[in-house]
């Protein structure tokens, strides 16, 4: 009987706890599927569009079979605080507490008493994230970005900094300059930068770019200033070539590149396995026309380079600038210092671009295009890449076409787009091509190869593909026999060839013949720069200035507000006039190419500091 009872009561109890379970599994089953029902994607909708009751009703169905789900339940406590529901807000903070023991959610805490104005409440929970994190130091960057997202910057920014100590992390400085930035701690975001630059050397272009926001020209600004006492602080209590390339970077920023050769030396003398450093200096200084140092700097470098093609591109590039300073009476000095350079270095792949060097200087320095062709033809037979003999192909081609010998050099743009297929190279030989039947006044040919190349993957071929098709398709209609276009052609051809008074000459008798004709405005704009070039910037200012009055609903005009600006700032040195043309682009041409540069002049002519 007794036995009879036990199993009685052990099948009943057997079956009430089977009974349970099944309860349970239908429950969690029907939470599981009412929640699979409910698009997160809706919810969110509703949340952007400012309807929190719907989408509180909505994420806490989504919480419901995802309770450890931190995105659902934050939205939950924001969509509660957003209708001012605090207690229900806490509840659900002290439920997520409770569960997933994350600091973050003390954050949440805290910023839900200051909703309700509880600030000394508020401090006690933002004070326990931060103690937090010294326990649980992998919850660094949530509970920082919680106190981020709340613009509690301070304590975000405790947060990082503790977390530095605690658990390193190169992402930590980064984001630690950036709430330096927001609190206008320039000192400390240089510092944090600097830090994040040291311990990953990859980012060092994205952190240049950054301070270039704060970094000017003059060396007198107090972030520049800044910027350089934290730079030796760090030179002296931590030795380390980087802060000497940042030293560099910040005087080529301040057009002093004498400072920045000296700094760059001491980068060599830590690192003698790069020159590259240099080579930008070098580049760098040329392009600002500070040319005595940029040939100190190539000097060092041949002094210094065990690289053959280095030494080679430094030889050149100093060959290149000593012509551009020169006077005709020193080219035979500069001809023997291309010879000498040739016979040593012998003709082949590594020394292309000295080949190509000497090739200008012969046909358009020494005034020798056949011996330019000679040497070229003998170039191209030495055993070389597709790439290196399209290169030299292409210079061959180009002389051909100053000699008026266009269907030589056709051939040898058509053997380039053959060569190197769906190259840049290919589609600037296409384009070349283009404008040689130009320049032979064929208008129709010359359309048809343009129209290809508007979709050239070269931004800058297709840009100058589709400003001369424009030129083209706008001008061969006004005139059946296409007189003015050819004229205009024509000088432009003159222009290349470098000759500057015969292609004046030609646009004059545009202006003077052809009234009427709608390339009037090209020809002034070319004949402007033709002026500038020959140093009579009086006519180019009329001639900018007949674009802006004459041609005010122009195309051009905005070409002609610059280059008028420019003229003022840096030929007649009138800087009010200079502010008064860039204003006019800032404002009334914001689609203009040239916005970014004129904005950039006028404030500096207005005296902002550039940050």
């Amino acid at each position: 009987m007794t036995a009879s009872i036990q199993f009685w009561a052990f099948n009943y109890s057997y079956k009430n706890t089977l009974m349970k379970s099944i309860r349970i599994l239908f429950f969690s089953m029907f939470c599981f599927l009412a929640s699979a029902q409910v698009d997160p994607g809706l919810a969110k909708d509703y949340f952007e569009k400012g309807d929190f009751e719907k989408a509180v009703s909505l994420y806490q169905k989504l919480l419901v079979n995802q309770r450890t789900n931190s995105y659902y339940a934050l939205k939950v406590i924001e969509c509660h605080q957003q209708l001012s529901q605090y207690t229900a807000a806490q509840k659900e903070i002290e439920i997520q507490i409770k569960r997933s023991n994350n600091p973050q959610y003390f954050v949440e805490l805290g910023y839900n008493y200051q909703l309700q104005n509880q600030l000394t409440e508020a401090e006690v929970y933002y004070e326990k994230a931060v103690q937090s994190i010294e326990i649980q130091p992998n919850y660094v960057y949530v509970v920082a970005q919680r106190f981020e997202i709340h613009s509690l910057i301070d304590y975000a920014i405790q947060a990082y900094e503790l977390g530095l100590k605690n658990v390193p992390n190169t992402a930590f400085y980064y984001q630690l300059a950036g709430l330096y930035a927001t609190q206008q701690n320039i000192e400390k975001m240089m510092e944090r930068y600097l830090d994040y630059v040291e311990t990953s050397p990859p980012y060092i272009n994205q952190v240049m770019r950054l301070l270039t926001e704060y970094i000017s020209e003059d060396a007198t600004q107090p972030y520049n200033q800044l910027f350089k006492n934290v730079l030796l602080k760090k030179l002296q209590s931590k030795p380390n070539p980087l802060w000497n390339q940042w030293l560099s970077w910040l005087y080529v920023q301040q057009k002093d590149f004498k400072k920045a050769f000296t700094q760059e030396k001491a980068v060599y003398r830590r690192t003698p396995e790069s020159l590259q450093g240099l080579i930008n200096l070098a580049l760098a200084a040329q392009e600002a026309q500070s040319n005595e140092v940029a040939l100190g700097i190539f000097e060092f470098i041949i002094q210094n380079a065990k690289d053959t093609r280095l030494r080679i591109q430094a030889n050149c590039s100093r060959l290149e600038l000593q012509l551009q300073l020169s006077q005709p009476s020193d080219y035979k000095a500069i001809k023997e210092g291309y010879e000498a350079l040739l016979e040593t270095y012998k003709l082949g792949v590594e020394t292309v671009q000295l080949q190509l060097s000497y090739a200008e200087f012969l046909a358009f320095y020494d005034q020798n295009s056949e011996a330019a062709i000679a040497f070229l033809k003998t170039a191209l037979k030495a055993n070389l890449t597709d790439l290196a003999s399209s290169e030299l192909k292409m210079k061959l081609a180009d002389i051909l076409v100053t000699q008026n010998k266009f269907n030589q050099a056709l051939i040898y743009y058509t053997q380039i787009q053959m060569r190197v297929k769906n190259s840049i190279l290919s589609q600037e030989a296409r384009f070349k091509a283009a404008k040689t039947s130009y320049y032979k006044g064929d208008f129709d040919w010359a359309e048809t190869q343009l129209k290809v190349l508007k979709s050239s993957t070269s931004q800058l071929t297709a840009n100058d593909a589709l400003d001369l098709q424009l030129l083209i398709s706008d001008h061969k209609g006004s005139d059946s026999l296409h007189t003015a276009l050819k004229l205009y052609a024509k000088a432009e051809l003159l222009r290349i060839q470098k000759k500057p008074t015969e292609a004046l000459e030609v646009l004059e008798s545009i202006l003077e013949n052809h009234k009427t004709d709608p390339i009037i405005d090209q020809t002034l704009l070319v004949q402007a720069q033709l002026y500038e070039a020959q140093k009579e910037f009086a006519k180019a200012e009329v001639n900018y200035l007949r674009i802006i009055t004459d041609y005010k609903d122009d195309i051009l005009v905005d070409d002609a507000y610059f280059f008028l600006a420019e003229l003022y700032r840096t030929k007649l040195l009138q800087t009010e006039k200079a502010k008064l043309n860039y204003e006019t682009i800032i404002f009334n041409h914001e689609d203009s190419i040239h916005f970014v540069e004129a904005r950039k002049q006028y404030r500096i002519l207005r005296g902002d500091t550039l940050n």
